[in-house]
C-alpha cells in the first residue's frame, strides 16, 4: 500500500518538480514520465537508507524488496506475462542460477541461435526474474526464434568483484559446452553474449576471456553491449561531465556502484570523483581510456580532462583496489592483442548517459584492433531506456533502441 501511495504522491508532485528542478535536455521526449521514474527511484533508495538506519537491513537489500513491490503493483494492473509460445524455466548451470527461454515452435530440423544475457543494475540490483529483464528476454526469444539464457549472478553487498564475473564465466562455459548446446538445439556458430550497463561490462569481459581461452571448443560469435560500463579510471569524461546530474543514473551514483563492485572503501568517493585515484596509473594503460584521442570532436565539445596532480599519494589506492586495473573488471583497459581476438560487436550508446563515452571508446578501440563494430548511438537516449519498453514506463526511444538491437542480432547472428 505504501508503494502505491508513493506512486500517487510522485505524480501529484510533478508540477512542482518542473518548477524547481533543472530542465532535462530538450532532445529527450516524454520528460514528465522520465521525471516520474526518477522520483520513484529516489523515493525507493531514500526509504531504503532510512530502513538501514533503523536497523532493518542493508539499504541495497531493502531497495530490492521495494522494487519487487513496485513490480507487483504493475503486474496487478497489467497482468503477469504468460509463457505463451515459450518454454520458460529456471535452471542451474554449474551452481549458477539462470533462466532459460526456449521457443516451443518447431525448428524444422534447424539449429537455433543462442544468447547469454547478463542484466544490469550496478552489480547490486536486478535479476533474471525482474519484470523488465524477464519481459525483454521473452521478446528476444520470440522475435529471433532464439534460446536465451539469462544469468542470475551474485550481487553486492553479498558479493563483489570478481565473484559476479566468475559466476557469469561459469555459466558461459557451461552454456558453450557442445553437450549443452546440443541439448538446447543451439547452433555452435551462432551464440552471442550480451548485457546492459553493468551487464554490458560483464558481457565485454566474458567476450575477451572466452576469446583468449584456447581450451574452449565453442566461442561467442558476436557480442552486443548496451551502454556498457567499461572503466573506473576517469569519472570526468565528457559524458560524465555533461550528464553528471541526469535522472536515473548520475555521476555520484555510478562512482558508488564502482566502489561497491570493487570492494573499495566508500569514503574514497570524493577522490574518485576528482580522478585522484588514477594519478599514478601507467601512461600505457591511461592511453587505453584517453577520451581526448579516442572520441570524435563532436563528443568532446569544450570539455577538458580532469587530472588532480596535487595528490600524488594516492598510489595506495591502486594497491588496495587491484580491480581498478584488472581487465576482467575494466574491459576497456585490455591490450590490442586481446581486442583483436574478440568477436564482432554491437555497441549501443545514448547521448544523455554518463556511460556514453565508455561505449564509444570501446567501439573505437575494437575497430582499431580490426574487429567489425556496429556503433548504434541514440541522440535522444538516456541510461536504462533499452529496458523501458512496457507500460507504465514505455518510452519511444526505448522501443526504438530495443528494435535496433533485435534487428542487428537478426542480421548478424
Amino acid at each position: 500500500m505504501w508503494l502505491l501511495t508513493a506512486v500517487i504522491a510522485a505524480c501529484l508532485a510533478m508540477p512542482l518538480r518542473y518548477c524547481l528542478c533543472k530542465p532535462l535536455p530538450a532532445a529527450i521526449r516524454q520528460q514528465w514520465k522520465l521525471r516520474l521514474l526518477g522520483d520513484l527511484i529516489k523515493f525507493v533508495i531514500g526509504l531504503a537508507h532510512v530502513m538501514e538506519r533503523l536497523g532493518l537491513g542493508h539499504h541495497v537489500k531493502a531497495a530490492r524488496e521495494s522494487s519487487k513491490g513496485l513490480e507487483g503493483i504493475a503486474e496487478k494492473l497489467t497482468g503477469k506475462p504468460g509463457a505463451g509460445d515459450l518454454a520458460v524455466s529456471d535452471a542451474v548451470f554449474n551452481s549458477v542460477p539462470v533462466r532459460v527461454y526456449r521457443p516451443l515452435t518447431s525448428a524444422e530440423g534447424h539449429l537455433r541461435r543462442g544468447l547469454l544475457y547478463i542484466h544490469g543494475g550496478g552489480w547490486a540490483y536486478g535479476s533474471a526474474k525482474d519484470g523488465a529483464y524477464d519481459q525483454g528476454c521473452r521478446k528476444m526469444s520470440r522475435d529471433l526464434d532464439m534460446v536465451v539464457v539469462s544469468v542470475d549472478y551474485r550481487l553486492y553487498p553479498e558479493s563483489c568483484f570478481p565473484t559476479p564475473f566468475l559466476d557469469c564465466l561459469t555459466a558461459a562455459k557451461h552454456f558453450l559446452s557442445p553437450e549443452v548446446l546440443a541439448e538446447y538445439a543451439v547452433d555452435p556458430q551462432r551464440v552471442a553474449v550480451s548485457g546492459d550497463s553493468a551487464g554490458g561490462n560483464l558481457a565485454a569481459a566474458l567476450a575477451q576471456q572466452i576469446a583468449m581461452d584456447d581450451g574452449m571448443r565453442v566461442k561467442f560469435s558476436v557480442q552486443a553491449l548496451i551502454y556498457p560500463a567499461l572503466q573506473a579510471l576517469d569519472f570526468n569524461t565528457p559524458s560524465y561531465q555533461q550528464n553528471r546530474d541526469m535522472v536515473v543514473l548520475n555521476r555520484p551514483v555510478m562512482v558508488q556502484f564502482w566502489l561497491q563492485y570493487l570492494g573499495a572503501d566508500l569514503s574514497l568517493k570524493p577522490h574518485f570523483l576528482a580522478n585522484r585515484h588514477s594519478s599514478d596509473v601507467a601512461p600505457e594503460l591511461k592511453a587505453r581510456a584517453d577520451w581526448t584521442t579516442l572520441l570524435q570532436p563532436k563528443y568532446c565539445k569544450d570539455y577538458l580532462p580532469v587530472r588532480d596532480e596535487e595528490h600524488r599519494k594516492m598510489q595506495r589506492i591502486l594497491d588496495e583496489i587491484p580491480g581498478l586495473l584488472d581487465v576482467r573488471a575494466a574491459p576497456l583497459l585490455a591490450g590490442p592483442e586481446v581486442l583483436a581476438k574478440c568477436p564482432r560487436a554491437y555497441v549501443m550508446t545514448c547521448e544523455y548517459d554518463v556511460l556514453r563515452d565508455d561505449g564509444l571508446m570501446y567501439a573505437r578501440r575494437l575497430s582499431d584492433a580490426g574487429v567489425a563494430v556496429a556503433a548504434e548511438h541514440h541522440p535522444d537516449g538516456f541510461h536504462a531506456c533499452f529496458s523501458l519498453t512496457t507500460w507504465p514506463f514505455t518510452f519511444d526511444v526505448g522501443v526504438r533502441a530495443f528494435g535496433a538491437y533485435v534487428q542487428w542480432l537478426r542480421d548478424n547472428l
